[in-house]
Order: C-alpha cells, then structure tokens, then sequence
C-alpha cells in the first residue's frame, strides 16, 4: 500500500510523522502552553517518544486501548501523541462522569492501560474489579505535582523515533458519545481525520476556516471531547502554537486570550456568550483574534450579532460531529450578517465534501425538502467500537447518516431543523423545536429556552418549552404564547411551560433535552 502523504509537505499524514517533521525543522517553536508552562516542538517530541517506548514496554500491542481519566495538560496531550507513536488508540473518559459511566467506557474499550488524575482514582477503583481487560493504572501527578507520576513512571525510557507501521487509515482516538440517546458509544477515528480538511481546503485556495505556523489556538474546547481535541491536532498538523486550558472558566478565557495574543479558538454559542459577558471583555482584549469558530449547537441570532460586534473578528460557524471526524460544511465571517438570508443556515459544503438529504426509505429528496441529512466526507470515524450493528445503520456505503432533520436550499446551503429524535409530532403534524425555540428568543424575558415533546393520550404528543428568564425580567406563558402568534403556526405553539434557573447540559454545552422530558419534572 502505498502511504498517503500531505501534499504540502510531502510527508506521510500521520501525527507522529507531523509531530517529528516540526520537531526537525521548527525545534524551538512552541507547541503547548498550559498554565502559563511552555513546551516547545523539540520537548512535546521527546517526551512524547518516551511516553511511547514505556508504553510498548508495558506489553501493549498495536491498537491496543489506553484510557485517560483526568483534566487536560501538556502531559495529556503528551500522552495523546505517544499513543499515536506507539501504535496504541487512545480512550479519553471524561472526568465529569459517574463511577457508572466511567465504567461503561472502560469495559467497552477494553482498555488495558490507564492514566488516571490522583483525585480521580477513587472513581476507578469502584469500578476496577469488574474490569478483567485493565492490567496496569498510573496516576499522572504525585506530591501535587502536574505530570510527576507520569514522568517518573517512564523515566529511563528512550527518548528515539519510533515506527509504528500504522498508516493514516488507522486508529489513533477513540471518543465516546455524549449518549442522549441511550449508551455512549466509541467512535474511532483515524491519523486521517487531523489531515484531510486542511489539505481540501488549501487545494481549493480557500481559507474559511484555516490554522496557520504563527497562530496561537485557545484550546477551550474539552480535549476529552472530539471537537477540542481536533481543534489541537489541527493545529499540531500546522505547527501552531496551542494554548490549553485544564477546564473551560470564561473568565479564565479572557485572560489567556489577552496575555497570549490568541488568534483563534472554537467553542460552543453558550461558551462564547459566557465569554461576552466577563467584565473583562473588551475591544482590547480581544484586539489580536483573527478567528473564532462555533459549532456544537444553535447560535442565537442575538448572540450571534454579539459575538460578530465584539469580538471584532472574522466568526465562523461549522457543522460536525464526532462520526464526521471533521469540518461538513461552513458559514463564513461574510455571511454572518445580521437578518441576512443565510444567517440561519449551517454554511454550505466545504470541499471534498457531499451532502444529501433523504426520505425515510432512502431516496434523495429535491431541493428545499426536509429529510435526514446524509455526508460523505473522508475524515469519517472508522467504526463503533465493538458495535457493528450500529456502524452498519450509520454507515451506508461511505455515506454517514446524521440524526438531523435538514434541507439545502437552491444556493446550496445546508439548513439543519432539528435533531431527528427530537422532532415532535402533534396529531401527525410534525414540529422541529429549534424553529420554536428560535422564535421563542425574540422575546426581550427569555435568556434560554429548550422545547421538548411529552407524550400526550389525545394528541400524541404535546410541544413542552422550558424557559430561562432574564434576571429582573418576567414573562407568563400567556405572554410567551401570544408572542408567538403569526411567527409560527398556531400547532407548533407550546401547550405546556416550565421556567427554570437554569438549563440541563452536559459537559459540551449540549442541553439534555432527555431531562426535560422526564415525566417528573412535569
């Protein structure tokens, strides 16, 4: 087989080759910034090799599983690219879960290797016993020092290139779903997934959204989370400078952004509001962004012109998921204009992409329909881990079948409506809850809304809006109810209220719309 290779570079698309080329040619650029600790491309080589000769030395075989449980640091992301030197996959667990659901992800893995944060490791050992696969755990700090278990555990280890024999079709992340509709799954993804956007957009001689050598990326994204640990490798594929933090603070944000100059970062809409609204937040904080990317959920229109005003730089909205493995498709900095046609859209198709949407029987539908949103896109995972059932219905012959209702319109841009699960149908007429929630926001009172569906004997189901209020402001569901009268038909108007301090998300700002409908709350 014959490899493929970035045709910039001409080098073979895997990380480990990416991360050995920088550190030839570019040795004393800095890679990673963590807590104001620098380390620059030479060092993340070098640790990393050793991180990786220890690894094999601990017995573990070519795509063989290793999980991290723990915050992000320069040591994660050490680890992240030893697994990919070392032929490994890495299993990032996201520290916010239960004993049960750290449990799920390491017995579904199989991981055989753990690393795993001293304050977290009461979680694994409740769960260890009725692990049989996980042979070895390290804790990566010691004496409350970041990274010293970690460094003392592959101390003595070689420091020289490795050679994996892997390819870019191969396995190098496995990132577990968030799991809002049912248990999470593995979704594995390839080296290839860090390199084939970039190439198709700079083939194309477009820069919608694009890392270059002096960027300087704020990591606010979890990197335990698909999108933040892209947002990394992409720009480790550049060679930038990557900022990380161990945990998203808005405030904390602000911050870095100023003391580091950053010029691009990628967050959830609910992430960049928090942004917005730290006192700290101004023009000059700000001066030296050239990028901010959103994707993961809705954006507001308010927000939207928020984020476009005062941020004062080029804003981008992208659509992806972690099956995607990459960027779908984009709505530039241009087209972000306030009451524009294409404001509400999710940008169109980047290149070396396709889009299609259709019907429940499979069938294309023409233009301006809704139906399921269907991609083929090379960064596309690999499988679900262990899961072959569900890899055969997301996978249609190279094409991804998202659970996302959407049209294209004429001009080919693709407009999402809602999550296929998510669409509520009242007495056989179906409504898309963003289409509610989106006119629910023109209401001075409401901060935050979500519209779910409840079961209901004699419609079916009913539309349910939970709504946050702006502090100091008021608003009764009769005032909501008529404010929607003539912005949307008078079925897709919600029967049932709830108001609430806040909305129920998990660790990517997504709303567990699973929450809402528990008939408890109701």
């Amino acid at each position: 087989m014959i490899e493929p290779t970035d045709p910039i570079r001409k080098e073979p698309a895997t990380l480990h080759a990416r991360l050995a080329l920088h550190a030839r040619t570019q040795p004393d650029h800095v890679a990673v910034i963590c807590e104001d600790r620098e380390v620059t491309y030479a060092r993340l080589h070098q640790e990393s090799n050793r991180t990786a000769h220890a690894l094999l030395a601990a017995g573990l075989g070519r795509g063989a599983r290793v999980a991290y449980l723990g915050r992000e640091s320069e040591h994660y992301y050490d680890i992240a690219l030893a697994c990919a030197k070392a032929g490994t996959v890495l299993v990032p667990v996201n520290w916010r879960l239960t004993a049960a659901e750290v449990d799920h992800a390491l017995r579904d893995s199989g991981a055989e290797f753990a690393f795993v944060e001293p304050r977290l490791a009461g979680v694994l050992e409740r769960v260890r016993d009725g692990l049989p696969e996980l042979k070895t755990v390290v804790s990566l700090d010691e004496d409350d020092q970041l990274g010293a278990g970690l460094l003392r555990w592959k101390a003595g280890s070689p420091d020289t290139d490795l050679d994996p024999g892997t390819t870019t079709d191969d396995a190098v992340f496995q990132m577990y779903t968030s799991g809002t509709t049912g248990l999470p799954k593995g979704v594995v993804l390839a080296h290839r997934t860090y390199f084939t956007f970039a190439e198709a957009m700079g083939a194309a001689g477009l820069d919608w959204i694009d890392w270059l050598p002096e960027d300087r990326a704020l990591i606010s994204f979890p990197g335990l989370h698909s999108g933040g640990i892209a947002w990394f490798m992409f720009g480790i594929v550049a060679g930038s400078t990557n900022v990380v933090m161990r945990m998203f603070v808005a405030e904390e944000a602000v911050r870095l952004i100023k003391r580091h100059r950053i010029t691009n970062t990628f967050a959830a809409p609910a992430m960049l509001g928090m942004i917005l609204d730290e006192a700290a937040a101004s023009p000059e904080a700000f001066a030296s962004l050239r990028k901010v990317v959103y994707g993961g959920a809705p954006m507001p229109a308010e927000l939207m012109r928020r984020c476009v005003k005062e941020f004062g730089c080029e804003v981008v909205q992208m659509y992806a998921s972690a099956e995607t493995g990459s960027v779908v498709t984009c709505l530039t900095s241009a087209e972000h204009l306030a009451g524009g046609p294409k404001a509400g859209s999710a940008g169109r198709v980047c290149p070396g992409n396709k889009v299609r949407i259709i019907d429940e029987h499979g069938e294309e539908l023409p233009t301006g329909q809704i139906g399921r949103i269907t991609l083929w896109t090379p960064a596309t995972f690999v499988e679900y881990w262990r899961n072959p059932k569900a890899t055969s219905e997301a996978l249609h012959d190279g094409w991804l079948y998202m659970p996302d209702a959407g049209y294209v319109d004429a001009d080919g841009y693709l407009f999402i409506c809602d999550r296929i699960n998510d669409m509520i149908i009242v007495a056989g007429q179906n409504i898309y809850p963003v289409e509610v929630e989106n006119a629910l926001y023109a209401h001075p009172a409401v901060a935050e809304v979500a519209v779910v569906g409840m079961a209901d004997e004699r419609w079916g189901e009913i539309a349910k809006a939970v709504v946050v209020l702006r502090p100091g402001l008021e608003a009764t569901p009769r005032e909501l109810s008529v404010s929607l009268r003539g912005r949307i038909a008078d079925f897709k108007i919600p029967t049932r209220w709830e108001f609430v301090s806040a909305l129920p998300r998990n660790p990517t700002g997504k709303v567990l719309r699973r929450e809402l409908r528990d008939p408890i709350r109701s």
